[in-house]
């Protein structure tokens, strides 16, 4: 199952190299990070967002939801960005068949030499193998806050840092057939086909030699019952990141929410943009402590009643408060 247990393609990794050629991670600063001022983010607006995706239907990669929601995160992207790449693909699930791919990269302050990554994934999956009903394992997911919730993140990110952008420079990337990897039902099980979207980019980056100070992932931040911990992918290549961000949570009073528990590894989007691209990635990813991420996970029940609104601006806020303790708004 994707990131659920320990993936032994990561402990190898994990074991046998450091992230060579990553760009070093900001020294602790000693921030005050309740007194950092940053744009308030509106938590109705970010379930707004989530709505909206949904209203598309399924976003599997090639299906008309997917193709009209695409169109509309590019036009939401351009709204609040100076620029917008789209970055088409191909991508071969685990069964053979070829689909369509968009990556969508909006840019804050697109000429500053520093720069900090935020992503999420923007699909949903064509499989509900998780589902307690097994004659609906292939069902589409609704996907509304595995992969919904974190683009709503960003766009609402997106709309509030253009108002007060920090003083560096922001790119904010959804990803695209993350999550289509192989389903439980099939006879075998390769960690590799997950992820399509932040594979192809951090081998073909939307700018060549791209790089940035470090990055956050946003994955299934939405969950009613909101729980992060330091997964083992973000501990290792992104320690000083992971810990600002968890360090930050506790100053703003979320240590109840951002747990200070080191966890195992999880396949995801960061573990690519790390080994490949070299660009230090934590990932906020709820992790329920229990047998799966969170009850609706690969399921038919993913759907917007079970998003909340307030999930979301925690998560936001707290990335914000990191980001604009190390980059304060530009006057």
């Amino acid at each position: 199952m994707k990131r659920l247990a320990i993936i032994a393609a990561c402990l190898l990794v994990l074991a046998g190299c450091k992230s060579n050629g990553t760009t070093p991670e900001p020294a602790a600063t000693g921030v005050d990070y309740t007194q950092v001022a940053v744009p308030a983010f509106d938590a109705d607006s970010a379930y707004g967002f989530v709505a909206a995706q949904l209203a598309f239907g399924n976003r599997t990669p090639g299906s008309k939801g997917w193709e009209q929601c695409a169109a509309w995160l590019e036009r939401q992207m351009g709204r609040w960005c100076d620029t917008v790449m789209v970055q088409p693909f191909k991508a071969t699930l685990w069964n053979g068949q070829t689909v369509p791919g968009r990556n969508i990269i909006g840019s804050l302050n697109p000429m500053a030499p520093k720069r900090v990554l935020l992503a999420a994934h923007w699909d949903s999956r064509l499989w509900a193998d998780h589902d307690p009903d097994e004659g609906k394992h292939r069902n589409p997911v609704p996907g509304a806050n595995d992969g919904a919730s974190g683009a709503a993140v960003l766009l609402e990110m997106a709309r509030i840092m253009s108002q007060m952008p920090p003083n560096v420079g922001i790119d904010f990337i959804l990803f695209d057939v993350e999550d289509q990897g192989q389903p439980e039902w099939a006879e075998t099980y390769e960690d590799n086909t997950w992820c399509k979207g932040a594979q192809h980019w951090a081998r073909n980056r939307h700018i060549p030699y791209y790089t940035a100070v470090y990055g956050v992932l946003f994955d299934m931040v939405g969950t009613a019952e909101p729980r992060f911990t330091k997964e083992q992918v973000s501990r290792y290549y992104a320690p000083g990141l992971t810990d600002k961000l968890w360090n930050t949570a506790a100053a703003l009073g979320y240590g109840n929410i951002f747990v200070n528990s080191s966890t195992d590894p999880i396949l995801d989007d960061h573990l690519y943009v790390n080994q490949i691209a070299g660009i230090p990635m934590a990932d906020i990813v709820q992790n329920s402590g229990t047998t799966s991420f969170f009850p609706h996970w690969h399921t038919t029940t993913d759907n917007l009643d079970n998003v909340s609104a307030e999930s979301m601006r925690i998560v936001a806020t707290v990335t914000m408060k990191t980001i604009y303790g190390d980059y304060p708004a530009r006057n």
